[in-house]
């Protein structure tokens, strides 16, 4: 099975609610997707979201990598070369991690249909259903604590709760959350780099003190502040979860030598695939740190593959894939059921789409 074309197009769906968080405000999903064509007439389908403030693409840029350059790199190639077509892609062009996460996903979804096996069971099989959070994101109190109520009322369990616009309020915010959804529920809260970090020692602290219960605390300072993030992981009791401070395996090396961090959140997005994100898994796993596999504004189709990969691996202890649930409706049918907070894969050859 050869590669024969590499089609982009894209994807989009509505929010039920707008995504704000401290580095931006979306309404609506506008993605890329990617179609890869094969000699034998299967087709292996990815998606990438440009966010710029984070991976710095936008949806022209994403085009442009995957047409320009690593389309040229791979196109002949079979898909049982595996290794090969995942160094070509990653040496066709610096960084554009979310291009690169695309044509990664349709890979291994023409690899896992190739051999007639659900994705998740080709990289590990470790389990084949997973509970996500869901995020609530930031807006004033009262709005906060409404969006709160109506996520647990719609059946899931784990909020992940945005703060880092208005450091001055946010104890008020997830103090207020808590009384609302009580101690049943669990706290995940979500800085974005929003913090410096003493405001962010003294935020944790006395949430500690309120007795909020927060399970763990998202990238709270900015992601090249290692210094920073040691600091805040050394002066607190809350686990502390890296997310844009991790893109590569060299980058989790870093944040565990440095004990920067308790976990690492890895998204596809950032990684440039799946065949990243195994080795961040993989190391993370030898050092004794779990991680959660988390993505950005995606839809059902880049989820799935996030899915897919965070079903295979134990040490992927923590799901953040909500992606479908913001969404107001499905894009594309098949992939794995998303059912509120309970994500469950098939038994279909790939990611799940025919």
């Amino acid at each position: 099975m050869k590669i024969k074309n590499i089609v982009v197009g894209k994807v989009e769906a509505p929010l039920i609610t707008p995504f704000k968080t401290a580095l931006r405000t979306v309404h609506s999903i506008h993605n890329i997707a990617v179609y890869v064509h094969t000699d034998v007439g299967q087709i292996g389908i990815g998606e990438a979201a440009p966010t710029a403030a984070i991976t710095g693409e936008t949806l022209g840029s994403i085009s442009c990598a995957i047409e320009q350059h690593i389309k040229p790199a791979i196109i002949g190639m079979d898909i049982e070369e595996m290794a090969q077509i995942m160094e070509r892609i990653d040496n066709s062009i610096y960084q554009n991690t979310s291009a690169k996460a695309a044509v990664d996903m349709a890979i291994f979804d023409l690899f896992a249909k190739h051999h007639q096996s659900p994705l998740y069971q080709l990289l590990g099989g470790y389990r084949k259903e997973l509970v996500t959070d869901i995020t609530i994101s930031v807006n004033d109190t009262e709005e906060m604590v409404k969006d709160s109520i109506v996520a647990v009322q719609r059946g899931f369990h784990i909020l992940k709760i945005k703060v880092g616009k208005d450091p001055a309020g946010d104890v008020e915010r997830i103090v207020a959350i808590r009384d609302a959804v009580g101690h049943a529920i669990t706290l995940r809260v979500d800085a974005n780099q929003g913090w410096s970090p003493k405001q962010a020692v003294q935020i944790i602290r006395t949430l500690e003190d309120a007795g909020a219960n927060i399970e763990l605390v998202e990238q709270p300072v900015h992601c090249h502040d290692l210094a920073g993030m040691q600091f805040v992981t050394a002066n607190t009791l809350t686990n502390i979860l890296a997310d844009e401070s991790v893109f590569s395996p060299k980058d989790a090396v870093t944040i565990i030598e440095k004990r920067a961090a308790d976990f690492i959140n890895i998204k596809l997005m950032k990684t440039g695939g799946i065949y990243q994100a195994q080795k961040i898994c993989h190391i993370a796993e030898a050092n004794g740190i779990a991680c959660m596999m988390g993505c950005m504004l995606e839809t059902k189709i880049s989820v799935s593959a996030a899915a897919h990969f965070a079903a295979s691996q134990k040490n992927i202890t923590m799901v953040d894939l909500d992606g479908p649930s913001l969404c107001m409706k499905d894009p594309i049918a098949g992939g794995p059921t998303f059912d509120n907070d309970r994500i469950r894969l098939t038994d279909a050859a790939g990611i799940g789409f025919s």
